[in-house]
């Protein structure tokens, strides 16, 4: 989910100094430039920290890994519902971390792809507003909330899974309690970790919120349906999890967000 500022020295005349033409001072070009160039890549460290960690866990997976070692990383990370019909005292402690480290995984580039994009785009504005220690907090119980939705709908099945995209619709659902203000701007505002945060009700008064939710819901019910929105060759999409792990964000973000629901002076404008 700007025009460049011209620097000081253009339109320059040097002025006359009475030293030979070629001494003739000239300004220092270098600083203004250097001052207003932007880095390639704008996302925080710890964002990039987890693309790179998505990325070596689904090389290894893929590519370095033979089938049994895969099956065995997919059986410790991966998360099924059907862990949870049998006594936990009769297994091993994967019930226990797979409802998080499952969102680690990704079954293809696509799924990879897609959901990194995603990330970038909605995980950026998200962290610099809350900080790490509540990003990764963030992660964990949004990835548990999607899982369990999954296997509330879906009780004693045997499906694996396994993506980001339920901890990405959490994220999206956040996103919108606050980056998209009424005026405009979006997710493309220099600061829109920085606006007030929208009531759970009032966030729906606003259009772009409102459309983009409808959108993002449409979306998923086709899926629900059986007609995957990317790609046909997938496999199986768990539409649950992301109506899971997008009702945990935009409902429950007030619980990480440290700060005020008030205006905040960023929304008014700045010269």
């Amino acid at each position: 989910m700007d025009d460049k500022p011209k620097t000081p020295w253009e339109n320059h005349q040097p002025t006359d100094t009475g030293l030979p033409a070629q001494a003739e001072p000239r300004p220092e070009l270098s600083a203004p430039a250097a001052s207003t160039r932007q880095p390639a890549i704008n996302l925080p460290g710890p964002l990039i920290a987890t693309l790179a960690l998505l990325i070596g866990l689904f090389v290894l997976e893929s590519y370095v890994l033979n089938d049994e070692l895969r099956s065995y990383m997919l059986f410790e990370l991966a998360f099924t519902p059907l862990r949870y019909v049998y006594p936990l005292s009769q297994q091993g402690l994967e019930w226990a971390w797979t409802p998080v480290t499952y969102s680690l995984l990704h079954g293809s580039v696509e799924h990879l792809a897609f959901n990194g994009l995603w990330l970038a785009a909605f995980g950026a504005p998200v962290f610099r507003r809350i900080g790490l220690s509540r990003y990764l907090v963030f992660w964990v119980l949004s990835a548990a909330a999607s899982a369990f939705f999954h296997a509330f709908l879906n009780w004693g099945a045997e499906t694996v899974l396994i993506g980001a995209s339920g901890v990405i619709s959490a994220l999206m659902g956040a996103a919108c309690r606050f980056a998209f203000p009424a005026g405009g701007g979006g997710l493309a505002h220099a600061h829109a970790h920085l606006l007030p945060r929208q009531g759970i009700v009032s966030a729906m008064r606003n259009r772009t919120v409102l459309i983009f939710t409808l959108l993002w819901f449409l979306g998923n019910v086709l899926i629900a349906f059986g007609m995957p929105l990317v790609g046909g060759d997938a496999g199986p999409i768990a539409w649950d999890a992301h109506i899971g792990g997008f009702l945990f964000g935009y409902l429950l973000f007030g619980f990480f967000d440290p700060m005020p629901n008030r205006t905040n002076p960023v929304s008014r404008g700045t010269a």
